[in-house]
């Protein structure tokens, strides 16, 4: 985008008119749209490896996100079997 910005000042209204009929008088009608396709496959291809080595370097600055371990579900305790009720004491016979 900076590069769009010092080319618009760099080349106002009139200098760019002037390039672009001499690149139409140097090249012809019939190439002009061939460059322009060139131009515009390089111009992908020098993006989408600005993409690649952004997301390298992201990749190498961040570490990876620690592997979470979910714990195991917390069951409720159980209670212990309880003796038959009886008598607490043993009876004793007489």
């Amino acid at each position: 985008m900076f590069l769009l910005g010092l080319f618009t000042n760099l080349f106002e209204g009139g200098d760019l008119i002037i390039i672009l009929l001499l690149a139409l008088l140097f090249f012809g009608a019939k190439r002009l749209p061939e460059l322009a396709r060139g131009l515009g496959g390089a111009i992908n291809e020098f993006n989408k490896a600005k993409t690649d080595v952004q997301k390298q370097i992201s990749e190498a600055v961040e570490p990876p996100p620690a592997a979470t371990q979910v714990p195991p579900p917390v069951q409720p305790p159980t209670a212990a079997p309880q003796p038959p009720a009886g008598p607490s004491e043993p009876e004793k016979k007489a």
